[in-house]
C-alpha cells in the first residue's frame, strides 16, 4: 500500500513538475509580447531613453520598468549587475563574464574563432570565473531565451558548477559552454581535464520569471565567498552559502535593490 501511494505522489509530483516546464518554455513569447507592450505603453521613444551608461552596459528606461515588476530579466540588466560586482572586487584573477560573450562562446560555429575570441578574457589567469547561461538557441534573436541559469568555475578546485533554479533546466546550455571554454582555462592543458557538476540542491524558484535574479544573487554570493574565503574545503566551496543566503525573499527583493542601485548611479553619473 505505501509503494502505490509513493508512486502515486511521484506520478503526481512529475505531472506538476512538467506542467511548470511548460510555463518556462512558453514564456519565451510571453517575453517578446512583454518587450512590445512596454513600448506601446510607454512610448516607443521614452522606452529606449537612455538613463544610465555604466562601464560598457547602456540601460534604458525599459530597463527599470522590468524591474519595477515580476518580469523575466533581460540581458542589459544581467550585464549591468555583473559588471557592479566587478567594481565592487576588482580583483585580476575573477572574471564575471558578459551574456553575449557567453551565448557566443557557447555557439561559435568555427573553432579558429573561438580561440581568438577567448584569448582577450586571459582565462588562464582567473581563479573564478562566472558564466550567465541563457536557453536561447537562435544566434539571430537579441533577448532569446527563457530561463537563465549560471555557470562557474573555480581553478582551485578544477571545477565548473552549474546553478540552475528551475532543477536543470539549462542543463544542456551549460554542458555545452562547458565543452567549448574547458580546453581554454589552462596553458598547460590540463584545465580541458575540468569537471562539471550539476548542483542538485541549488535553491529552485517559485514562479516563471525570477530566473535572472537568482542568478545575479548567487553570482554575488560566489564573489563575496571568494574575497573573504572563509570555506576552503574543496567539496563544499560556496554551496552552504548559496542554500542559506538564497531564499526566495532574499531573492525578490533584489527587485527594488538593483533597481535603487541603477537610480543612485544615475544621480551621479
Amino acid at each position: 500500500m505505501h509503494s502505490s501511494l509513493n508512486s502515486n505522489i511521484s506520478m503526481q509530483l512529475g505531472l506538476i513538475y512538467k506542467g511548470f516546464l511548460s510555463f518556462i518554455e512558453v514564456a519565451g513569447n510571453e517575453i517578446t509580447y512583454f518587450l512590445a507592450s512596454i513600448n506601446q505603453m510607454m512610448g516607443s521613444s521614452q522606452a529606449d531613453e537612455k538613463i544610465l551608461s555604466y562601464n560598457d552596459v547602456v540601460l534604458r528606461r525599459s530597463d527599470l520598468y522590468i524591474l519595477s515588476g515580476p518580469y523575466y530579466l533581460n540581458d542589459r540588466i544581467i550585464e549591468f549587475y555583473l559588471s557592479y560586482l566587478s567594481s565592487c572586487h576588482p580583483s585580476p584573477d575573477t572574471l564575471l563574464v558578459p551574456p553575449s560573450i557567453a551565448f557566443w562562446i557557447m555557439k561559435c560555429p568555427v573553432a579558429d574563432g573561438l580561440s581568438d575570441f577567448i584569448e582577450p578574457l586571459h582565462l588562464p589567469d582567473k581563479t573564478l570565473v562566472i558564466f550567465p547561461i541563457n536557453d536561447n538557441d537562435d544566434v539571430d534573436r537579441a533577448e532569446g531565451g527563457s530561463h537563465w541559469s549560471l555557470l562557474a568555475y573555480y581553478r582551485n578546485a578544477n571545477l565548473f558548477v552549474h546553478h540552475d533554479s528551475c532543477r536543470s533546466l539549462n542543463s544542456a546550455p551549460a554542458k555545452q559552454l562547458y565543452k567549448a571554454v574547458a580546453g581554454y582555462m589552462g596553458l598547460s592543458g590540463t584545465a580541458s581535464k575540468a569537471t562539471f557538476l550539476e548542483c542538485s540542491n541549488s535553491p529552485t524558484q517559485e514562479n516563471g520569471h525570477d530566473c535572472g535574479l537568482y542568478v545575479t544573487a548567487i553570482a554575488r554570493i560566489i564573489c563575496n565567498w571568494h574575497v573573504n574565503r572563509k570555506n576552503t574545503d574543496t567539496n563544499d566551496l560556496w554551496f552552504s552559502a548559496v542554500r542559506e543566503q538564497v531564499t526566495p525573499s532574499a531573492v525578490a527583493s533584489m527587485r527594488g535593490e538593483i533597481q535603487a542601485l541603477i537610480r543612485d548611479l544615475m544621480t551621479r553619473h
